[in-house]
């Protein structure tokens, strides 16, 4: 049975998500504030955290950092749950290992399906292998990458990204398909957003961000094969 943890302080919020996480075949655990909530994640591993970012005693963002890096916590999918629905505040939920961003108010249905959907892509990435590409080598289940043997700690966006790149090598990504497909998003986050976490993707991985091509005007490519 999946588990989700919902850090949420206003009760009526709290208790609506938990009913409808157990009526999906969840096991739901809740928390008001930052603190308890951490202490529960580690507690209970949950595979999706709902966690709002108006926290009182510490703000989302801080959770949400602290369950990255966190080896115990660093596996668990985090849906940030929040008003605050301008691009900075998204991007910086992204940056920080955030799977998804959902605005208040939101459709609780539509909410369902988000966990799911993480749910799902999440059982899927663990049944495919790892995979080495010239001098990259990853393992999705772990969760690592390593460039000529050396780790690179990436963020939960960053990593699927890479990955999804890869699965698709040799095919032009467009970036509106990349903000579909690794951020969930349509318009809400600029195409923009994409250059620069490539960029950052680049840069993190050293010799084998040379595996990620800039076709000019269309999006990026995987290559087909490592450069000789």
């Amino acid at each position: 049975m999946p588990k989700v943890l919902v850090i949420e302080d206003e009760r009526d919020v709290q208790q609506v998500l938990a009913y409808n996480l157990r009526q999906a075949g969840h096991e739901v655990t809740a928390a008001s504030g930052g603190h308890e909530g951490l202490r529960l994640a580690r507690e209970h591993l949950p595979d999706v955290v709902l966690l709002d970012l108006m926290l009182p005693d510490l703000p989302g963002t801080e959770v949400c950092r602290a369950l990255k890096r966190d080896p115990t916590t660093k596996h668990c999918a985090v849906i940030m749950v929040t008003a605050k629905g301008e691009e900075v505040d998204r991007v910086v939920g992204f940056e920080l290992g955030a799977a998804d961003y959902v605005v208040k108010p939101f459709s609780v249905r539509e909410l369902m399906l988000r966990v799911a959907g993480i749910l799902r892509r999440g059982s899927e990435a663990l049944s495919l292998p790892a995979f080495e590409f010239g001098c990259l080598r990853v393992d999705r289940e772990a969760h690592r990458v390593w460039v000529h043997g050396s780790e690179i700690e990436l963020t939960a966006l960053e990593f699927k990204l890479l990955t999804t790149l890869y699965d698709r090598r040799d095919r032009v990504q467009r970036r509106d398909t990349l903000l579909s497909d690794v951020w969930n998003v349509e318009s809400e986050v600029s195409a923009r957003t994409v250059d620069t976490h490539i960029k950052r993707l680049r840069e993190k991985i050293g010799d084998a961000g040379d595996y990620v091509e800039t076709v000019r005007g269309v999006g990026y490519r995987f290559a087909a094969s490592p450069p000789h």
